[in-house]
């Protein structure tokens, strides 16, 4: 807006005008240093090896390195870079006082069999802008995705779809096994289990392991799908996750499962024996 050449206004008067002071105009940004551009370098490799370090941990493992930096350093040159850990912020297990908590089932039972316990729970998917809430049924032996579901909120309704839609296409499971979040101890969800006969079962309050392999299901998909993707709409999520979950369920081998897939343990009871929570997923 200042015009060097202007016939009345001198470049004082101008940057007067305009609020600012002349050494601001006349002021040349030097950019980052050679040095810190090469930090840079070395933070981005990492960060993608390791999206979940944060500016503690990025700067614990570049002293490790034999790089002499500090901690706010780091963190101003990840601010420029546009990084942050990876981790979950948003809580997606709210329970709800009013709610009825019912008791854990599977404690010592021997899983042998399909649609013996199907399980479900949330995780939260980044995107672009935002994030959404990601729902799953599970059946336990066979590892198989049954169903799933995307949303923009945290309310029952995404979670009793994909509820309705597993027990329409693969008829109903004895037990179902979900933690204490608020979606899965409504009236809307556990209504749906009650009037198809199928027992509840959930976790005890804070126990991620009564409900393992669903968390690791979680882990596989963030890992081997989320983290390698930015999704810039609800649709990029949802074309691109169901072609992993299909893959998933097809042609992913499990070490847990003898090297076959989930449609195939699911399809066939014989090829496995029984599990109980203690097994690897």
């Amino acid at each position: 807006m200042v015009e060097v050449d202007h016939p009345r206004l001198s470049i004082v008067r101008q940057c007067a005008l305009l609020g600012t002071c002349r050494s601001a105009y006349y002021y040349q940004p030097k950019g980052e240093s050679a040095a810190s551009l090469a930090l840079m370098r070395l933070i981005d490799a990492k960060y993608l090896q390791s999206p979940c370090f944060g500016a503690r941990q990025m700067t614990r493992w570049l002293c490790r390195n034999g790089h002499s930096v500090g901690r706010r350093r780091v963190r101003r040159l990840m601010a420029l870079m546009g990084l942050s850990a990876i981790y979950p912020k948003p809580r997606t297990t709210v329970p709800d006082q009013s709610h009825r908590i019912y008791p854990y089932l599977l404690r010592d039972l021997s899983i042998d069999r399909p649609n013996q316990v199907w399980c479900s729970d949330i995780t939260f998917i980044p995107m672009r802008q935002g994030f959404m809430y990601l729902v799953a049924v599970m059946d336990w032996h066979s590892r198989k995705v049954l169903s799933w579901r995307l949303s923009n909120t945290m309310d029952a309704a995404f979670c009793v779809e994909a509820l309705q839609e597993a027990l329409v296409r693969y008829g109903r499971p004895e037990i179902f096994n979900t933690d204490q979040g608020c979606q899965f101890t409504s009236r809307e969800f556990t209504s749906v289990l009650i009037s198809a006969g199928v027992r509840i079962s959930m976790d005890g309050k804070g126990r991620w392991m009564d409900n393992v392999f669903i968390e690791r299901l979680w882990r596989t998909v963030k890992y081997e799908c989320i983290h390698l993707h930015e999704f810039a709409t609800g649709r990029d999520a949802r074309t691109i996750l169901g072609d992993w979950f299909e893959d998933y369920n097809s042609d992913r081998p499990h070490s847990s499962l003898e090297g076959l897939v989930p449609n195939e343990v699911y399809a066939d009871n014989s090829l496995l024996g029984s599990i109980k929570l203690g097994d690897a997923a």
